[in-house]
């Protein structure tokens, strides 16, 4: 099977699928031609200086130029530098942290620049007009000036390029239309410089990163199902204990990052008038990154920001909340994670928003160097972690295939940031029950689906109802209805430690549906290893409706890490309104964020439990899972009813890729990190 059908050396094995048509995807965010030739320009490439990895650049932009960025424009760019001694950051990280967690100054003096690296490199901007400023943890610089100041200090030519709409697809949001600008060309410093810069980031404001929550998707007279609250979610997996002892999140904070700005007055009233319940009063508190995420808005994703503070708020009713809103570009996204390891307020962290690795390779694939991209969050997940603040990250909802919400190709393939190894990846699950799909459906009124046993989240349960729910065949079903929790093998970041010799991490159990076709030369993968040499990209599918079961074996990072109930079907209610639009309360609302940010909210729980910061939770709940008293229930099932659209479970695995160690048993996890801390 080709590599860019699988994730890295994943599915080697497999078994052939029965192929019984092929078709097109629908025209899936970023359409297939991506990587059309952009015009290059620019101003003279100094022959002493030397090229430094920018971010996603304009690698994942639709169309060619058609001018040249206004010298005028004002711009934020980022510089991420090297952390130092990154062998020992890491293997601390994994041992959890066994001589106590640092402080920010700590980390700096220990792991960041030294101060003179990071004034020489500001005396260089300096000279070109431009204004910059170090975070305290001595790895991020924030610099600030206009296009055409760092066209010439980094000798490039940033153009402009009109994106199109993006509507609403198959339950996720879409994206308005816009100009964006940015540069193919890497940027370049001095060699002195350079030694020490990891990425630079913002010579684009492409709109990098999607929210990662989800809807019931528009098939004939859905009705509206998924009507849970924080109360259900903690009655579901064994959160009242903790409440029952005095665990509240007091004297705790939590963390969101996020690329939509949020009217904190909103969740407020969720709480209060929604779902009844006490919170601390004037507990959400707003961080403005690199200027904010803009005024409040549907279009942007204010949606996704306010669900996210109503579950995990929800979640800890008595924790503080403080928000980071930054900007919707590869320097926002990471610039905010930055901010919240050296503000260090928050003990969790989480983020629902993310993109495939898929696009990070293409913008390789183009002529960047855009490795540092995935690397730059490593490093401030690895900070959070040093300083004792656990994080969480959703896994996106694209099923295994999350190159379709992006880049719009159909390989198996891992999201990021979630690849990363140093954040917890948060899954999701379909519950058990009894599912209402349609009232009034051709003959069959009334139409409900039987979830037998709580199993990972991918809608190829709802496939087989195509003629009642309206669409002429399965296949069209399936590109309708196509949704599920993220899970791969990474290709950017090798398998840690902490999952090493676990059960499942390795080898997993697969139902191909879905097979990769159409590979398309003018998307060409990079190779990473030798079986992927020369490969490319594929644009379109072939469907069996009842694949077989296949085995086979992957390597890199695997993913998720927990699962818990994310299906729309089965999932939350939103309380949201802004500006002039009427409040709504709508049931419905799911997709892998909703478990990172109640994830999030549990480890203020915990937090607050222990009287300490936890920190990141990875290493020791790997350790938990494979004891005798496992605080997980692993999804081993292996069959089409419990896949994420292509893995599923193994029988004994204790890791099943696409849920991960399972559905956590809270109470259970918190007396496991209790124990562990004597």
């Amino acid at each position: 099977m080709n590599d860019a059908g699988t994730n890295g050396t994943a599915a080697r094995s497999l078994a052939g699928s029965t192929r019984r048509r092929s078709r097109t995807i629908p025209a899936i965010g970023m359409a297939v031609a991506l990587l059309s030739v952009l015009a290059a320009g620019g101003s003279a490439r100094a022959d002493d200086n030397v090229g430094v990895p920018q971010g996603i650049g304009t690698a994942a932009l639709p169309a060619a130029a058609f001018g040249d960025t206004d010298p005028s424009t004002p711009e934020t760019v980022s510089f991420v530098l090297q952390a130092q001694k990154l062998d020992e950051l890491e293997r601390l990280v994994q041992a959890g942290m066994p001589h106590g967690f640092l402080s920010v100054s700590d980390f700096a003096q220990r792991y960041g620049q030294p101060s003179r690296n990071i004034a020489a490199l500001e005396r260089y901007l300096a000279k070109f007009g431009i204004s910059s400023s170090a975070l305290p943890d001595n790895l991020l610089v924030t610099a600030h000036g206009t296009a055409g100041q760092f066209d010439k200090a980094l000798s490039v030519q940033q153009k402009e390029f009109k994106l199109p709409p993006v509507p609403p697809h198959d339950g996720h949001p879409g994206r308005p239309g816009r100009d964006v600008h940015g540069t193919k060309q890497s940027p370049l410093l001095p060699r002195d410089l350079a030694n020490f810069v990891l990425a630079v980031l913002g010579l684009t404001n492409y709109p990098t990163s999607q929210s990662e929550s989800a809807r019931i998707p528009l098939v004939k007279s859905a009705v509206q199902a998924g009507d849970r609250t924080p109360a259900d979610f903690a009655q579901q997996y064994d959160v009242d204990p903790l409440y029952a002892a005095g665990g509240t999140g007091a004297g705790r904070t939590i963390g969101i990052v996020t690329l939509a700005t949020v009217d904190p007055t909103v969740p407020q009233y969720f709480w209060s008038h929604v779902l009844g319940i006490s919170t601390k009063p004037n507990r959400v508190s707003l961080v403005d990154v690199d200027g904010g995420a803009g005024p409040v808005s549907d279009a942007s994703g204010s949606g996704e920001t306010t669900f996210d503070v109503e579950q995990s708020g929800g979640v800890a009713p008595q924790a503080n909340i403080v928000v980071y809103q930054a900007p919707n570009s590869d320097f926002g996204f990471v610039d905010a994670y930055f901010r919240a390891a050296s503000d260090n307020l928050a003990d969790s962290v989480a983020s629902s928003w993310g993109n495939s690795e898929s696009i990070v390779r293409a913008a390789v694939a183009s002529g960047q160097e855009s490795a540092g991209y995935a690397a730059s969050f490593d490093e401030a997940f690895l900070e959070l972690a040093a300083q004792g603040q656990s994080a969480f990250t959703s896994s996106g909802d694209f099923g295994a295939y999350p190159a379709v919400g992006d880049l719009g190709t159909t390989n198996l393939d891992a999201g990021q940031p979630d690849s990363s190894p140093w954040i917890t990846a948060a899954g999701g699950t379909t519950l058990s029950g009894t599912i209402p799909l349609g009232e009034d459906v051709g003959a069959d009124p009334g139409l409900t689906v039987q979830i037998r046993a709580e199993r990972t989240y991918g809608w190829d349960w709802i496939w087989p109802y195509w003629k009642q729910l309206g669409s002429d065949n399965e296949f069209d079903a399936a590109l309708t209805a196509f949704g599920g929790t993220g899970g791969g093998y990474s290709v950017l970041e090798p398998m840690p430690q902490y999952q090493q010799g676990v059960r499942g991490a390795t080898d997993f159990s697969a139902v191909q549906y879905l097979t990769p076709t159409d590979f398309s030369s003018s998307i060409p993968v990079p190779p990473t290893n030798a079986v992927a040499t020369g490969l490319t990209f594929p644009t379109n599918w072939s469907f069996d409706p009842n694949p077989h079961v296949t085995h086979g074996r992957g390597d890199g990072r695997a993913t998720p890490d927990l699962s818990a109930d994310a299906d729309p079907f089965t999932g939350y209610l939103l309380y949201f309104t802004f500006g002039d639009q009427p409040a709504t309360i709508e049931a419905g609302w799911g997709g892998t964020s909703v478990t990172a940010q109640q994830f999030n909210g549990v480890a203020t729980l915990m937090d607050s439990l222990a009287g300490r910061r936890l920190g990141f939770w990875n290493p020791l709940m790997y350790q938990l899972a494979m004891g005798r008293n496992s605080p997980f229930t692993p999804l081993d099932d292996s069959s089409t009813s419990n896949d994420n659209l292509f893995y599923t479970g193994t029988r004994g695995h204790v890791f099943n890729v696409g849920s991960g160690l399972g559905t956590p048993d809270f109470a259970k996890l918190a007396a496991g990190f209790a124990a562990a801390a004597h």
